[in-house]
């Protein structure tokens, strides 16, 4: 289930925000990208990862969100979408990564940190002082989200809350980095 407030559609600019190359603190290949709109990547992406995104009803919905948001992509070297973040913009302090997902083949090749870096000096560079993401607790006993949230923790996010806004089955993590 999904809580976030509908944002204003998004002016795609397909324009490379950042490179790796930027930060020489994780040196990487991948290009980061602020695209289009891309729900068939969307779906595409998600389908490469059922042990995190297994809930039809909620893909459907980050499927949907994927026609508005504000749209973060890194392509392969076939030019196919391989990472891919949505972020909504609530209020102008503060920015929701609303969605990452990269296709499993390429997860722990610096695509999700690639992402989450270019996100940050975006959002440092329009005046936002905090990030922040939602993903599942750890009162709830999943393996991949703990994978989930170390990665998010290496990244500098802290825990913010726990909450049920997902339902009593699916308890919700709300993480936040400061960006001053």
């Amino acid at each position: 289930m999904n809580n976030t407030r509908p944002t204003a559609a998004v002016e795609p600019t397909n324009t490379t925000i950042f490179t790796m190359a930027q930060a020489p603190e994780h040196p990487s290949k991948w290009a980061v990208t602020k695209s289009a709109p891309m729900p068939d990547a969307v779906t595409r992406l998600l389908d490469t990862v059922p042990d995190w995104f297994g809930q039809p009803e909620s893909n459907a919905e980050y499927i949907n969100d994927a026609r508005s948001m504000e749209t973060w992509s890194v392509l392969g070297d076939d030019g196919t979408v391989i990472g891919l973040a949505l972020t909504a913009q609530h209020f102008p302090q503060s920015l929701e990564i609303h969605l990452m997902v990269v296709e499993s083949a390429y997860h722990g090749q610096g695509i999700g940190t690639a992402l989450i870096k270019a996100i940050e000096a975006d959002a440092k560079r329009n005046g936002a002082k905090l990030l922040e993401v939602k993903t599942l607790a750890a009162s709830h006993p999943d393996a991949h989200y703990a994978r989930t949230r170390h990665f998010y923790e290496k990244m500098g996010f802290v825990p913010l809350e726990e909450t049920d806004l997902w339902g009593e089955d699916t308890p919700c993590l709300i993480m936040v980095k400061p960006l001053i």
